[in-house]
C-alpha cells in the first residue's frame, strides 16, 4: 500500500498526486497540516507524528508499505513511482 502525506495546496504534492493518477496507482492520502499551507498548523496529530517519524517535517512524504520504502522530495518520489509502478 502507498501512503502519501501531503497538503492539497502544495505544488510539490500536486506533482506526486498527478504521477500517481497518471500511473493509475491507488494510495491513501494523509493531510497532517491545514490545507493550502505547506508549513501550516498541524491539523491531525496522529498523521503529523507519522510524517515526522520519517526524520523530517516535510511534505510530500511517501510510504510504500509493501517495499518498506519511505521518502521525501517530490522529484525523488516521482522517479521512484516511475521505476516501480509503470
Amino acid at each position: 500500500m502507498l501512503e502519501l502525506y501531503q497538503s492539497e495546496g502544495c505544488p510539490h504534492c500536486a506533482k506526486v498526486r498527478a504521477k500517481l493518477s497518471e500511473l493509475g496507482v491507488s494510495y491513501v492520502a494523509h493531510n497532517p497540516r491545514l490545507p493550502g499551507d505547506e508549513g501550516g498548523d498541524v491539523a491531525n496529530d496522529v498523521t503529523y507524528d507519522e510524517l515526522t517519524a520519517g526524520g523530517e517535517d516535510q511534505i510530500p512524504y511517501l510510504v510504500d508499505t509493501e517495499r518498506g520504502v519511505t521518502m521525501y522530495e517530490s522529484d525523488d518520489i516521482v522517479e521512484y513511482l516511475e521505476e516501480h509502478y509503470e
